[in-house]
C-alpha cells in the first residue's frame, strides 16, 4: 500500500489563500470551452494510407491500445474535434481495424475500407492549415551501478520523499485538472529545487532514493528529456527506468538557448550536436544543463519503455501527443519524413514517410495542437533518427462510423 502524506493545516490555510478568490462552497462547476485541434474530412481528402513500414509491428501497438481502452469504463468518452466516441466504440474501431490488416491488404484495398467504414479528422496543425512539427524520442541505453563510484558518481534518482503533489480541484471545480508540485518548508510551500540546485549542489542529497549511479552526465539529462531507457548495470543487470514525476517546473529548451547565444547554427541543432558541443566545453555544462529547471524522476519498471497509457510503447507506432488535445489510445495516420542512414552513421538524406500510429504517450515539450513526438526505439538508427528529426507533416485520427458498429 503507498503511504499517504499528512498536510499540516497551515498548509492548506496557505492553498486556502492562494486559491480563495472564486472558492465558494457552493460554486457550480463549469464545463470549459474545448479547442478544437482536429475537423472530419471528406474522402476527397484523406491521405493515400500508405504503411511504409508494411504493417510490422502495427498489430502490437494496436493490441496494446486495446489493452488500455478495455481496462477504461465503456462509457468514458473520447473527444473527435467536436465529435465524441466512448471507450466500448474505440474498442470496436481498433477490433475491427486489427482484423482488417490481419489480412495484409493493399494500400488501395486498405483505403477503400476506411473510406467506406471510419471517420478521418485531420489535425488543425500549428498553422491552422494542418502542419504538424515532427519529434522524435528513442530508448537511451546508459551504463551504471547500484553503488557509487569514482566512475559511476551521477544519481538517477526516484521520486524525493518531500515531494508534493497537491490537486487544485479540491478546492473548487474551475481547477479541474489543475496540480502544483511543491515542498513544505515547516512554514509555507514552495516551488521544488530546480536542476541546477538538484544536480549541482546536492538539494535533495538524502530526500530521495538513488535508483543507479551513471557515468555520463549528459546522458543522464538526455535520459530525463526522454522520460524512459534502460541502465546495464555492473553487475550484468538490466534497470528499466521510466518517468514517475517531475519537480514541477517548466521546461525550457538548452537547444535554443544554445542557438540564441550563437554557440549552434540553427540548421545544425541536433541532440548529438549539443552533446559535441558540451564534451568540448565542460566548464559551461552547469549553467547550459542548469538552463532547464525541469527534472524527471524516475521509477522502475519490469519491462519498458512504458508510454503515459502504462503500456509499452512500440518502435516507429507509438506516437506522443499533447493529452489535453488529442485522444489518448487513439488510432493515427502520419506523414512526415525520415532519414536514410549511411555506414558511417551519417544521414545522407531525407525520404517519405507514412504509417498507422497509435497515440500512447505525452511529453513536458509536446504542448498543442502542431506537435508529435514519434519513438524510434532504441539503437543507433533510432538516436540518429530522434536526435535529429524535425519536419513538418500532417496528422489524422481514424475512427469507427457509427453506422458501422454493427458486424459486417
Amino acid at each position: 500500500m503507498k503511504s499517504r502524506m499528512f498536510i499540516p493545516l497551515n498548509v492548506f490555510c496557505i492553498l486556502f489563500a492562494i486559491l480563495s478568490s472564486g472558492c465558494a462552497v457552493l460554486e457550480e462547476p463549469t464545463v470549459p470551452s474545448r479547442p478544437q485541434t482536429l475537423r472530419p474530412i471528406v474522402s476527397a481528402e484523406f491521405p493515400r494510407c500508405f504503411d511504409d513500414m508494411a504493417y510490422d509491428g502495427l498489430a502490437t501497438a494496436v493490441s496494446r491500445s486495446l489493452s488500455y481502452l478495455r481496462r477504461l469504463p465503456p462509457s468514458r468518452i473520447f473527444f473527435f474535434g467536436n465529435d465524441v466516441y466512448t471507450t466500448g466504440h474505440m474498442v470496436v474501431s481498433h477490433e475491427r481495424f486489427l482484423d482488417y490488416i490481419a489480412t495484409n491488404p493493399s494500400t488501395e484495398d486498405l483505403k477503400e475500407f476506411i473510406k467506406q467504414r471510419y471517420r478521418i479528422y485531420h489535425s488543425v496543425g500549428r498553422d491552422g492549415r494542418g502542419t504538424m512539427l515532427f519529434t522524435g524520442y528513442y530508448e537511451p541505453v546508459l551504463e551504471g551501478s547500484k553503488k557509487k563510484t569514482e566512475t559511476y558518481r551521477f544519481p538517477v534518482y526516484g521520486r524525493p520523499d518531500d515531494l508534493l503533489t497537491v490537486d487544485l480541484s479540491s478546492f473548487s471545480p474551475k481547477f479541474q485538472g489543475e496540480k502544483i508540485i511543491a515542498r513544505f518548508t515547516g512554514e509555507t510551500l514552495l516551488p521544488y529545487h530546480d536542476r541546477k540546485s538538484i544536480d549541482f549542489h546536492d538539494a535533495i542529497e538524502g530526500k530521495a532514493k538513488v535508483i543507479a549511479w551513471v557515468a555520463d552526465r549528459i546522458g543522464l539529462f538526455f535520459l530525463q528529456i526522454q522520460g524512459s531507457g534502460k541502465i546495464y548495470l555492473e553487475n550484468g543487470e538490466i534497470c528499466h527506468v521510466h518517468y514517475h514525476t517531475t519537480n514541477g517546473l517548466p521546461y525550457r529548451s538548452i537547444g535554443k538557448l544554445l542557438i540564441e547565444e550563437g554557440k549552434i547554427p540553427k540548421d545544425e541543432m541536433s541532440m548529438q550536436r549539443i552533446r559535441a558541443y558540451l564534451e568540448q566545453h565542460p566548464e559551461e555544462i552547469p549553467d547550459v544543463l542548469g538552463y532547464n529547471p525541469s527534472y524527471v524522476f524516475f521509477k522502475i519498471e519490469p519491462d519498458g519503455p512504458i508510454g503515459s497509457l502504462d503500456e509499452k510503447l512500440t518502435p516507429g507506432r507509438s506516437i506522443a501527443t499533447d493529452p489535453r488535445l488529442f485522444p489518448p489510445g487513439a488510432l493515427a495516420f502520419i506523414e512526415t519524413q525520415k532519414p536514410l542512414v549511411n555506414g558511417d552513421g551519417r544521414i545522407d538524406r531525407w525520404v517519405p514517410l507514412s504509417r498507422f500510429v497509435l497515440n500512447q504517450d505525452t511529453g513536458g515539450a509536446i504542448q498543442g495542437p502542431g506537435r508529435v513526438d514519434l519513438f524510434w526505439g532504441n539503437g543507433v538508427y533510432a538516436e540518429i533518427s530522434a536526435g535529429h528529426m524535425k519536419h513538418g507533416g500532417s496528422l489524422y485520427f481514424l475512427v469507427l462510423k457509427s453506422d458501422a458498429l454493427k458486424p459486417d
